[in-house]
């Protein structure tokens, strides 16, 4: 069957998103200001939770409508056929969020739509209560400039959580960033990789998947394998296609570092999880004491800055530090991602090229040096 699909990402990775999921075979990719609009069959719908590296998540587009008032939320939302995708048994909670709209009331809007998702569902399973026991089917709405948007979630838990990073330390940088930071970088197999503040080791182990094709997903379940709507089959297929297409490298290093050195127990523990401490030399060190270890290098890092754990004094002198050791030299790129606006001025020169993006709520910059 034709499934309509919704993949929200962070601020700034529509492109990627959408260049992934035609790779992907999705159909009508469509990017919007924070999320992707794709088709596809149910085979779409696990590949895409399985190994998306940007999408936040998967949701399945139940319908789109304009609404002014409570009883156009209503009288539109019952006349979805909720009952192609949601049992007698299954239990549908309701969330979302509302934004420059005359229904700005959540509470009221969720009621709502949870009450017309009832009646419909009653007129068709002939039942006048139902126990919500089975499968979880989360009903997502948005409400953005009166235009209502109505999905299922098909992922569960939000596809950033990959499920080998536990535990952080303070302020670490979501997966999905990590994993675009490295494909705007244009990272390869045949690459080595370098991180200097690695933090928990987010950058590295995405790297790391990233250069050797491994879908981020494949070890994590999520929410719609319980539904019977995608047979198991499906699932399993999927997997392992992602992992025949995997392409480990012999050339891919990556070497990364942190000058505390519980970030670095964390990080090798989470490489350890995901599966590439191979392909990761971690080491306690200062950034100060940065030496490359081969001729050529992709050095991509998240520095602390003024809203993000160091005062601006502090994130400014590791700024300049940078700037004098990240020399041009011929093989080399540098990818910084910062919120500080007078970076390039601190850094010592421009960047060859720049791009707009969100660590969480912050806005950033991506300063890349490749010449």
């Amino acid at each position: 069957m034709n499934i309509q699909f919704a993949a929200p990402c962070l601020f700034g990775l529509e492109a990627p998103l959408a260049e992934e999921l035609r790779a992907f075979g999705a159909e009508d990719v469509a990017a919007e200001n924070g999320r992707v609009l794709f088709s596809g069959d149910e085979n779409m719908l696990a590949r895409a939770n399985i190994r998306s590296r940007y999408a936040e998540r998967i949701s399945v587009v139940i319908g789109s409508f304009e609404a002014h008032t409570f009883d156009q939320l209503f009288e539109h939302t019952k006349l979805y056929g909720w009952e192609r995708w949601i049992g007698k048994n299954d239990a549908f909670p309701v969330k979302g969020y509302s934004l420059n709209s005359d229904l700005h009331s959540v509470s009221d809007c969720q009621a709502i739509i949870k009450k017309a998702i009832v009646e419909a569902l009653k007129s068709k399973y002939r039942v006048s209560w139902f126990e919500e026991t089975g499968p979880t089917y989360q009903v997502s709405f948005s409400i953005l400039k009166n235009r209502v948007t109505l999905m299922l979630d098909a992922s569960g838990v939000g596809l950033h959580k990959r499920g080998y990073r536990p535990a952080s330390n303070a302020a670490p940088i979501k997966e999905t960033l990590a994993a675009a930071l490295c494909s705007f970088a244009r990272l390869r197999g045949y690459h080595t990789l370098y991180d200097p503040m690695c933090g928990s080791g987010t950058i590295a182990i995405e790297g790391a998947l990233l250069a050797n094709n491994v879908a981020p997903g494949k070890a994590r379940s999520f929410a719609a394998e319980k539904w019977p709507q995608v047979p198991r089959r499906i699932w399993i297929d999927e997997r392992d296609a992602a992992v025949a297409d995997e392409k480990p490298s012999a050339e891919f290093r990556c070497f990364a570092s942190d000058i505390d050195s519980r970030s670095v127990d964390l990080a090798s523990g989470n490489a350890r999880r995901a599966g590439m401490d191979r392909y990761i030399t971690f080491s306690k060190a200062d950034i100060r004491d940065f030496r490359p270890q081969t001729e050529k290098g992709t050095l991509i890092v998240n520095p602390p800055y003024g809203e993000r754990l160091a005062d601006e004094a502090t994130a400014r002198e590791l700024t300049r530090v940078m700037g004098k050791l990240f020399d041009r030299r011929p093989g080399w790129s540098y990818n910084i991602i910062t919120a500080d606006e007078d970076f390039e001025k601190v850094f010592g020169r421009k960047a060859d090229k720049r791009r707009k993006l969100y660590n969480g709520m912050i806005k950033c910059q991506y300063y890349m040096y490749f010449k």
